[in-house]
């Protein structure tokens, strides 16, 4: 039988697994392992026991298997791979079994009953009818096949580890040899013989590849060679760790020279020639680089070169070790490239601490754009870096800050679609053909505008990168973009992108914050009149037709995009606004709170957009609002160093329809804590002022209460009653002090 047809009638890797796969308890698949892992018959595992288990070696650890003599079989030593051993005190552990008892307390006859259940249970599940005549004996052809064909164990080793009385059952898995095969096998005795013969059959100096341990170091790996030379450099001896590693056949490539292994620009630059010389000179040489296999393809490899020399001292060639450590600088080329992206992620992250760190000690716009761009520049992320403030009114952009780059040749970078300074269209995203696709960035969350491939001239030096452009928001209102700029190879991914959005928005906190602050430190302010037809304002489209008037008594804050209404309604019944309410996605919530006798008073949630949230959000302290036939008039406050421009165009950004009707310069009246009291003093009555103070020290007010209102009413001597309408009138007072102080003239939402 040819070694073919012995491979078709012998038990695959895959079949033998799915054998194991099929068993169904510890003892099953023992069975299968021990036939067919250490050739094992039936009748021997039968008298098995776990003393017949030997280690033979400590480091590392190796198990050989005493099989017992059965019938007229005598007792053989058979291999014991580590993971069968292990399995095998695990079950003889968990069944109690001493050193003495049989492992398998059943007939030989049982075991192979047990191995054909097994097999016709694989054949069902994994639909193998091949599988259904599976015995212990095709275990024992799958244990010799592996052996020799796969691990190529010595013949006689196997032929006594498994059992067998002669070749005859191992034949078919003996290959016939190759021609290189029989040459080596021959080679000693082309060998000179004599006195100068070293211990290991070689002549003095002679390369020892031929030497068995070699080969066998040789041939545990396709990635080591081999090679002799002869003194110009041409290979005189090739064998088959050369064959393995470059793919050469011995015809093909003896009488070569050596070059031929190197790729071709280390050929026209002299490095073979090179090597072998300096081998001489320094006898015997290391180095590394780019060789060629047969088919062309390159590998990186270290190669060890020692000149060969007779016993007189004669050059008579060239030993050349070559190993194939691809493996090594792949792994070293990808831990570079993950040490590359760290770094990258990681002066991105620099670059954050460093914004937040400026934006803390800005004091005012100019200074928040100013030193955003030099932090950014100042860092390993991004070559330069600069903020466009957006005019609105004449739909372009204002260069306002820039670090890393001058403002003047920033034109010739910013493609066209980014230079309308239009933040209601769309971004740009730079696509791989360099078109540009439009996406939206007047989100609620500021998206991140790429241009990929960006090439200029910038005067001495040259850019050659990337640019990524973020909208600066607070709310719904945008200041202006941010743009970066990288050299950095895969900039502004996704992470990063997030990133950018995240810088987009702490920006505009820090622009908002340093207008309201500048507003509650002024002691001159402007106070602005604005007049705002747009119909986007639900209020204003109300008032326009209904023909009635809302006039302002307070606004409070919710949240970022949220308000609280209250306003005094005359012309229009309530019923009528609250259907157009109903429709309007802007407002969440509203309710009649309080009738007079010439309108009523009412309360909206507004969320989103609205000319009074616009102007908040641009440092403005709205002071007053008046909604009437469709226009609306609202006086406000803000720091006399404020742009006017930027907040006017910011409104009209969002409702078009807006104008400053007019603007003047004011004192601000600061009241001191002591003017508050007395002017709070003067609204009291003596018993209303008596029973705050009452239950106030008496602990009425605080949690939990170390007195109760009808404690504190005996301790002044009076009801209950009488004290709860003290306190009330005079909490009234002392809340309408707070929020409507005639000194102030807000409407409840003034940061002071």
């Amino acid at each position: 039988m040819s070694l073919e047809a012995a491979d078709s009638a012998v038990l695959s890797r895959r079949q033998y697994e799915t054998l194991l796969d099929a068993a169904e308890t510890y003892r099953e698949a023992l069975v299968v392992r021990l036939c067919g892992e250490v050739g094992l018959r039936p009748a021997e595992l039968a008298e098995l026991t776990i003393g017949d288990v030997e280690q033979v070696r400590m480091d590392p650890p190796r198990y050989l298997v005493r099989v017992p003599s059965v019938g007229d079989r005598e007792g053989r030593t058979s291999y014991l791979p580590t993971t069968v051993e292990r399995e095998l005190r695990r079950y003889a552990r968990s069944n109690g079994l001493a050193a003495e008892d049989r492992i398998f307390s059943v007939t030989p006859r049982r075991l192979q009953m047990l191995v054909a259940d097994v097999a016709t249970r694989a054949a069902d599940l994994f639909d193998d009818p091949s599988l259904v005549d599976v015995s212990s004996g095709e275990l024992r052809h799958y244990f010799a096949r592996r052996s020799l064909v796969d691990h190529d164990v010595n013949p006689r080793v196997v032929k006594s580890t498994g059992g067998w009385r002669s070749f005859e059952a191992l034949e078919p898995y003996l290959s016939q040899p190759s021609d290189t095969e029989i040459v080596d096998a021959f080679d000693a005795v082309e060998r000179p013989s004599g006195p100068d013969r070293d211990r290991t059959g070689s002549r003095s100096g002679q390369m020892v590849g031929d030497d068995s341990v070699i080969r066998l170091l040789l041939a545990a790996s396709d990635r080591y060679a081999l090679i002799r030379l002869d003194e110009e450099g041409y290979v005189e001896r090739w064998n088959r760790s050369g064959a393995s590693l470059f793919g050469y056949r011995a015809g093909e490539i003896v009488g070569t020279h050596v070059s031929t292994f190197y790729p071709d620009d280390a050929v026209e630059d002299g490095a073979p020639e090179r090597t072998l010389a300096a081998a001489i000179e320094e006898s015997g040489y290391e180095t590394e680089g780019w060789r060629v296999h047969k088919d062309g393809s390159r590998f990186h490899a270290t190669e060890v070169i020692s000149p060969l020399r007779d016993d007189r001292g004669r050059h008579r060639g060239y030993a050349v070790f070559v190993r194939d450590v691809s493996a090594h600088y792949e792994a070293l080329e990808e831990v570079e490239a993950e040490r590359d992206a760290l770094e990258r992620r990681a002066a991105v992250a620099r670059g954050q601490r460093a914004i937040t760190r400026a934006l803390l000690g800005s004091t005012d716009h100019s200074e928040v754009e100013t030193r955003t761009c030099e932090a950014l520049a100042s860092g390993d992320a991004y070559e330069f870096a600069w903020i466009d403030r957006a005019t609105f009114a004449d739909r372009r952009s204002e260069w306002r800050a820039a670090a890393g780059v001058e403002p003047e040749v920033i034109d010739r970078l910013v493609p066209d679609e980014w230079d309308d300074g239009s933040w209601s269209d769309a971004p740009t995203v730079g696509t791989d053909d360099g078109s540009i696709d439009a996406t939206s960035i007047a989100d609620a969350e500021p998206a991140v505008s790429v241009v990929p491939d960006v090439s200029e001239d910038l005067g001495p030096d040259r850019f050659e990168g990337a640019l990524a452009r973020v909208c600066l928001s607070y709310g719904d209102t945008v200041y202006g973009s941010l743009s970066v700029a990288t050299t950095r190879p895969d900039a502004f991914d996704a992470e990063e992108r997030r990133w950018l959005e995240t810088i987009g928005r702490q920006v505009g906190y820090a622009i908002t914050a340093v207008r309201r602050r500048n507003l509650l430190l002024s002691d001159r302010v402007v106070e602005l009149e604005i007049a705002c037809r747009d119909e986007g304002s639900f209020f204003v489209g109300t008032s326009r037709e209904l023909e009635c008037r809302f006039e302002l008594d307070s606004l409070v804050p919710v949240s970022e995009s949220t308000q609280l209404y209250y306003l005094r309604l005359e012309g229009a019944p309530p019923a009528e606004v609250f259907e157009r309410a109903e429709a309007d996605p802007g407002i969440a919530d509203y309710r009649l709170i309080e009738t007079y006798e010439d309108g009523w008073r009412v309360e909206f949630v507004v969320e989103g957009s609205s000319p009074t949230l616009t102007l908040t959000e641009y440092g403005v302290t709205v002071v007053d609002a008046v909604f009437d036939s469709g226009t609306a008039t609202v006086t406000g406050e803000c720091a006399a160093d404020a742009d006017l421009r930027t907040i006017v165009d910011g409104l009209r950004s969002a409702f078009p329809a807006s104008e400053l009707v007019g603007k003047r310069e004011a004192e601000r009246t600061v009241q001191t804590a002591r003017e508050f009291r007395e002017g709070l003093e003067d609204r009291l009555t003596d018993r209303q002022e008596a029973a705050l103070r009452a239950a106030y020290f008496g602990g009425y007010y605080d949690w939990p209460r170390e007195s109760t209102a009808e404690e504190v009413a005996d301790a002044m001597g009076i009801s209950s009653p009488t004290l709860h309408n003290h306190l009330r009138k005079g909490q009234h007072e002392l809340l309408r002090t707070f929020f409507d102080d005639p000194t102030d003239g807000t409407i409840g939402e003034s940061p002071r």
